[in-house]
């Protein structure tokens, strides 16, 4: 209903008496109106200049006709006035616009009225009063509606103090102020700060956004203590809201940064100790300061990996945690790789234990060196924490290289010049891989298997990618390992995985020849697979086919051979060698993506194998890592940065050398590889990133045998609550929770959002906690939470509240509870709010 028609009924009474009504609108108010009343037999018309026209009309021509005159504007006093006479005779309507509108809005309390007096420009607009119709209640009072007036001025219908100043903050952050500059233009500024002032105790003599952001700035940095209790209790609590909001994090960390260089908070906390920083994310610079605190002390080796990964765990719930996430994973990986480096001697007994050894531990170090240089070139470091980061930076990759590499290799090649047959009794062949693991599942009716083979698919990316595919639903991989071929490339690695009895070089050494037939290529390998009912295809064309199309490819052979090419592609070029471990990343999400694809065609028996490793360090080779020496012999037929083919090659110190029967080989070449991690210079060829040799991280291959099960066998981790007592008495409430299982690849981590109820209305702030500790120790599985009661929380005095744990719903923004706890609310307000 529009003002105009409230004032309907009030002029259908003045024409039952009267043919004739005057209506005087000085300010205009209802001029978009009032061609929209429509009274029965009454003619409108206003007044625009032509009084003497009008009268006459009203007079002369329609004699008995009914007239409703409407009048804005300044109205002439006496005989200035040409309709004045009539004006005395019938008299003048004047509408009492608030009284009509608080009728109208349907509100009951009389303090609402000089407010709708005060805002007449408000209520000017249809718009804006049916807006706030909506959002009214009868017995709204005057700060009420104000509020809610506000809220129709910000296009929302949250009318709280937190949901306003939430929508301006986030509009300061975006460097606008028109929604504050539409309180100032209808009015209603002044109410707003007053309630700011009132509610939140900001006090200012010319109040601002941006005056008031910088206060409670101060405030959080003080941890919002004040000389009387609980004063600041509203704004901590909803400052914790506006913060961990989702609507508005981003908006409150773009104000964190600009407050915290207003402030000069990073001179503020120059000398301060980690262990100042507990539970602290306020500003940037705190994150800043902890990254280079723990980057110091992991490369001074001043603090455990235990206490490394606790305080990296409990970053996890800062708001800055995914600009800093790389970071954390960068110190975390050279905390654990330099304490492996400092606590093994990496001494080889024997072949078979060197092997052994590697599989089930070395491994680790190369793949925490990989997960460090990833993560450091994925990190952005400001100027604060960059010096320290490159010291780290350098200790990993010093200490990778003399205490791992070189010691490993030195004390590997020992047992390999040892070495009169290329075979070991713990390992079984890379040769025999179709007929140690593929052949004992297809020789069964109906079996079918799927072989991915990813080309430098090393054995510590392999066992990442288990943990990976573990994590899906109805997944599960077991790693194996085989001996490789040497050379550790391509051509020979790959030809070594087919189904064969011979495998020899060429001529020239390569193609390899499975059987006399060339292995090359996947045209090559689909001859040499048909044998077995095969097929080899590009894993690429795999996953850009659709699904119907790839089930009936599947129904038509027993065993597929599908050829991935992520890692060496990028490793194997001078000028990509350096991006390899980014690569890496590439190939784990693109074999996830592989591994549900074909499981999703029926495959429910898949392999994963590679070809060969390789050995990388991201330092520039200095020259002592190259021979001096070069390969000598009758013929040198292929000549590569890790290994040397030829006829008649001459023995030499620098190279261990093997003839193609000893590598169980049918052909005349032989075969030399540079000792330890030696390499040959190649003309055009990068150094960092080598394959070819004997080392362990180039001829351990992984098998990963993948299954899809038909039942779920993923959940999330199990969480208690451990209340110490069942009354609340003061105005916060600290509870006890325990992660009663370490999180494994199937028992998999969750977030929860703790929050204190009385019935649906929650009382107090409320918190995410990510539970996601993978120890086996208990009591590294505790955690606290520390709820601030708010105001909502009085009336419930003397009764039964609820801690709620809730969960997010998948693919929703709406929680549910996933467990609770009931407390009495007892508090003694004499001291309320004390922290």
């Amino acid at each position: 209903m529009s003002f105009a028609t409230a004032v309907l009924p009030h002029l259908e009474r003045q024409f039952t008496r009267q043919r004739l009504v005057f209506w005087h609108d000085p300010d205009g108010e209802y001029a978009d109106e009032v061609d929209k009343l429509n009274i029965p037999g009454v003619t409108t018309v206003e007044v625009l200049g032509d009084e003497f026209a009008l009268k006459y009309r009203m007079l002369k021509e329609e004699p008995k006709g009914k007239f409703l005159v409407y009048r804005q504007g300044i109205i002439p006093d006496g005989i200035g006035n040409w309709l004045l006479d009539l004006e005395l005779a019938y008299g003048v309507f004047s509408a009492d616009r608030a009284a009509l509108l608080r009728q109208d809005l349907g509100l009951t309390s009389d303090d609402v009225v000089p407010i709708l007096d005060a805002h007449k420009t408000f209520f000017r607009s249809v718009k804006r009063t049916e807006a706030l119709r909506a959002l009214r209640d009868a017995s709204d009072n005057a700060d009420l509606l104000r509020a809610k007036m506000c809220a129709v001025l910000f296009g929302q219908r949250e009318h709280s103090l937190l949901e306003l100043t939430r929508t301006l903050l986030i509009e300061n952050a975006q460097g606008l102020s028109e929604k504050c500059q539409l309180l100032g233009d209808y009015g209603l500024l002044d109410f707003h700060w007053a309630g700011v002032a009132r509610i939140y105790r900001y006090q200012a003599d010319q109040p601002t956004v941006d005056d008031f952001i910088l206060w409670m700035f101060r405030q959080a940095i003080n941890g919002f203590r004040s000389d009387e209790p609980g004063m600041l209790r509203n704004i901590q609590l909803d400052f914790s809201s506006l913060r961990n909001d989702r609507r508005s994090a981003d908006a409150l960390a773009i104000l964190a940064k600009r407050a915290a260089k207003d402030l000069d908070y990073a001179r503020q906390i120059e000398d301060a100790d980690l262990s100042e920083f507990r539970g602290n994310d306020l500003f940037e610079e705190v994150e800043q300061k902890i990254v280079s605190g723990l980057a110091t002390q992991v490369a001074d080796r001043r603090i455990t990996v235990r206490e490394v990964d606790a305080i990296v765990r409990s970053r996890q719930s800062s708001i800055w945690v995914d600009e800093y996430r790389d970071q954390y994973e960068a110190i975390r990986a050279a905390s654990e790789l330099l304490t492996m480096l400092a606590t093994n001697t990496f001494e080889v007994p024997s072949f078979d234990e060197g092997l052994q050894r590697y599989q089930e531990e070395w491994y680790r170090v190369d793949q925490l060196y990989r997960q460090f240089q990833r993560a450091t070139r994925d990190a952005q470091f400001g100027e604060t924490v960059q010096k320290t980061v490159e010291k780290l930076w350098t200790e990993v990759e010093n200490h990778y290289g003399s205490r791992f590499l070189g010691p490993l290799g030195a004390a590997w090649q020992h047992e390999l010049d040892t070495v009169s047959a290329w075979r070991s009794r713990v390992l079984r062949p890379q040769r025999a891989f179709y007929r140690d693991y593929v052949a004992p599942l297809v020789s069964k009716r109906n079996n079918k298997a799927a072989v991915i083979i990813s080309d430098a698919l090393r054995y510590e990316i392999a066992a990442e990618l288990g943990a990976l595919i573990r994590q899906e639903d109805r997944f599960d991989a077991r790693i194996d390992a085989t001996l490789g071929t040497v050379p550790s490339y391509t051509q020979l690695g790959m030809a070594a995985l087919l189904p064969h009895n011979t495998l020899a070089h060429s001529d020239k050494g390569d193609p390899i020849l499975v059987d006399g037939q060339p292995s090359d290529g996947t045209t090559n390998r689909t001859k040499i697979l048909s044998a077995v009912d095969g097929y080899a295809i590009q894993a690429e064309d795999v996953l850009a086919m659709g699904n119907k199309e790839l089930k009936q490819l599947y129904t038509e052979h027993r065993v597929f051979y599908i050829y991935h090419d992520r890692i060496d592609a990028t490793g194997d070029k001078l000028r990509t060698e350096r991006r390899v471990f980014e690569a890496v990343e590439e190939a784990l999400k693109e074999l996830v993506r592989l591994v549900k694809k074909l499981a999703s065609a029926n495959a429910n028996n898949i392999f994963i194998t590679a070809d060969h490793g390789f050995l990388y360090q991201d330092s520039e080779l200095p020259e002592a890592g190259y021979l001096s020496e070069e390969p000598q012999g009758d013929k040198i037929v292929v000549r590569k940065s890790r290994y040397v083919l030829g006829r008649g090659l001459k023995e030499n110190s620098a190279f261990k050398k093997f003839t193609s029967e000893q590598l169980g080989l049918a052909s005349d070449l032989e075969v030399q590889i540079p000792k330890s991690i030696h390499r040959l210079k190649l003309s055009g060829a990068g150094a960092r990133y080598v394959h070819g040799g004997a080392t362990l991280q180039e001829i351990v291959v992984p098998v990963l045998a993948v299954n899809k099960k038909r039942k779920s066998d993923t959940r999330a981790v199990n969480v208690q609550i451990l209340p110490e007592t069942d009354k609340i008495t003061t105005g916060q409430l600290v509870v006890k929770l325990f992660q009663s299982e370490a999180v494994t690849d199937k028992i998999q981590a969750r977030t929860l959002r703790a929050g204190l109820y009385a019935g649906e209305q929650l009382i107090s702030n409320q918190v995410e906690l990510l539970f996601d500790q993978p120890s086996g120790d208990a009591r590294d599985r505790y955690q606290s939470v520390q709820l601030l009661l708010s105001e909502d929380a009085d009336p419930f005095n003397n009764r039964r509240v609820q801690f709620r744990l809730e969960e997010l719903i998948p693919n929703t923004s709406q929680w549910r509870t996933c467990d609770s706890v009931e407390y009495t609310l007892r508090r003694s307000f004499t001291t309320d709010f004390e922290l």
